[in-house]
């Protein structure tokens, strides 16, 4: 591919991704409604109105699909790096907050219109994926302390189980990424603040007796 090819190829790739980051920070601010007074009691409605906002990026994710050859991927790699990162968070918290569970890999690019193996062509990229799921224990940390507010002791005894559980699973990887691994020592603070949150309701006679059990197993 010529300089004036790759640059043309270039330039559509960064207007497809202005629509899907458009969609993605609409997704954010959906989603983001959990942290109000009552928002996880409407959370149903908040991933749906969340997942109907995929449909526009799938589209777009086919766009790039349809331009990137198979051996052309990394090379515009970059382009689409942080955005698919951010829309894995978005997606893993819709996933944990209707079931409980974590995303895995293939059910975030099933929802990003997507493929997980690198020969099936334009696909979610590992260190992708797990930079993703690093960005949740930081908004799961945020919800812990504004559950306290809004009443809910229980919420923080759940979340601490998840985000640790993460956190070891995390433990078990060997990560050879600078950025991964800056991102897992955010994870261990995340980890830490919960903590913090869990004692705090501890000291005060608020934790309650019997915490709910998050759904399923939660496997990286």
């Amino acid at each position: 591919m010529d300089m004036k090819a790759a640059s043309h190829a270039a330039l559509e790739i960064r207007n497809i991704m202005k629509d899907i980051e458009q969609s993605s920070r609409e997704i954010l601010t959906i989603l983001q409604k959990i942290h109000n007074d009552g928002g996880l009691q409407e959370v149903s409605g908040i991933c749906k109105q969340a997942r109907n906002l995929l449909v526009p990026i799938q589209e777009g994710y086919a766009k790039l699909s349809e331009k990137i050859a198979h051996q052309m991927y990394y090379r515009y790699h970059d382009h689409w790096r942080f955005g698919t990162q951010r829309l894995t968070f978005l997606v893993a918290l819709i996933i944990y907050l209707e079931t409980g569970k974590l995303a895995n890999r293939e059910e975030v690019a099933v929802a990003l219109g997507i493929k997980t193996e690198r020969e099936s062509g334009f696909h979610l990229d590992l260190e992708d994926y797990l930079s993703g799921l690093l960005q949740l224990s930081s908004e799961l940390s945020r919800l812990a302390v504004n559950s306290v507010t809004y009443g809910d002791y229980a919420r923080p005894l759940e979340l601490s189980r998840f985000v640790t559980e993460l956190n070891a699973g995390f433990r078990l990887l060997n990560l050879k990424n600078d950025n991964l691994r800056k991102r897992f020592d955010a994870l261990k603070y995340d980890v830490k603040k919960i903590e913090e949150v869990v004692y705090d309701l501890t000291i005060r006679g608020l934790k309650p007796h019997s915490a709910p059990t998050p759904q399923g197993d939660k496997d990286i």
